[in-house]
């Protein structure tokens, strides 16, 4: 029988620490929030994440989630477009836009299988989107992929520190830095651009940065790279430029000596 789990944003599921079949390690450091008001919902995910050595946390409300997310950091948010209080494309929006919650990767949870909503929910910045019904299984798969692109502690994460010009990314502390102030990129603008800075002057198609940035599985149309570069750019100030659009192509990031030859002629 499935272990019942209620939708008080104030209740936690206890977990041991394990260690998974991937090398990754889940347990108080990879908590789950879970963000639906259809307690059955929460019930059998919060069962089999709980199995695969996740902690749970669960809300039923926007703004409960939001609370949740800002106190207790989750790895990662699983987030249903349906709630009672506010759009789930709202809170998503909300979420990657707080300095204290941008980091965190927002998997969106939904009945509405229509391509525009899709398009929609992974332009604001979410790293998956899932229709109803769904395999438990493969949401479990789905989250530890997220996870290891996008947790500091993942192995896919390189703990390093990125310069390129006036941009140096801090891959460990989740930052982008732009002459020293924060240019405030979410998880997956990050890994985006840490892409493209980890071999400047190589041009990347969109279909490779889509393997690069987003799940493999995940439905994501390529011009869904080009509203990320255009959010990217927004963010780098002046130092937009470095990031060169190839026509049809893809994208590039200009490298620094470039920069430093023009300086000089």
């Amino acid at each position: 029988m499935i272990p019942s789990i209620g939708v008080s944003p104030t209740r936690h599921s206890t977990a041991k620490d394990l260690t998974q079949p991937d090398g990754t390690l889940a347990g108080v450091s990879e908590r789950i929030l879970i963000v639906d008001d259809e307690a059955d919902v929460v019930s059998t995910i919060a069962y089999r994440l709980q199995r695969e050595g996740f902690e749970t946390l669960s809300a039923a409300t926007g703004r409960e989630a939001l609370e949740l997310a800002r106190s207790e950091r989750p790895a990662l948010v699983l987030l249903d477009l349906m709630l009672p209080d506010a759009p789930g494309t709202e809170v998503c929006r909300k979420l990657l836009a707080d300095p204290v919650t941008r980091h965190i990767p927002v998997v969106m949870l939904t009945a509405r299988a229509d391509e525009i909503d899709r398009i929609v929910g992974l332009e604001l910045g979410s790293s998956d989107y899932i229709t109803k019904p769904f395999s438990p299984r493969e949401l479990v798969l789905r989250i530890r992929a997220i996870l290891r692109r996008v947790h500091p502690d993942a192995p896919a994460v390189d703990d390093q520190r990125l310069v390129a010009g006036a941009i140096t990314i801090d891959a460990a502390a989740h930052r982008v830095l732009v002459d020293g102030t924060d240019a405030g990129l979410t998880a997956r603008e990050l890994a985006l651009l840490a892409t493209l800075t980890r071999r400047p002057g190589r041009v990347y198609s969109r279909a490779q940065l889509l393997g690069a940035v987003w799940p493999e599985d995940a439905e994501v149309l390529e011009r869904s790279v080009d509203a990320m570069v255009m959010r990217v750019r927004g963010k780098l100030g002046d130092a937009a430029a470095m990031i060169e659009t190839v026509r049809g192509v893809g994208y590039r990031l200009r490298p620094p000596d470039r920069d430093d030859a023009s300086a000089a002629s």
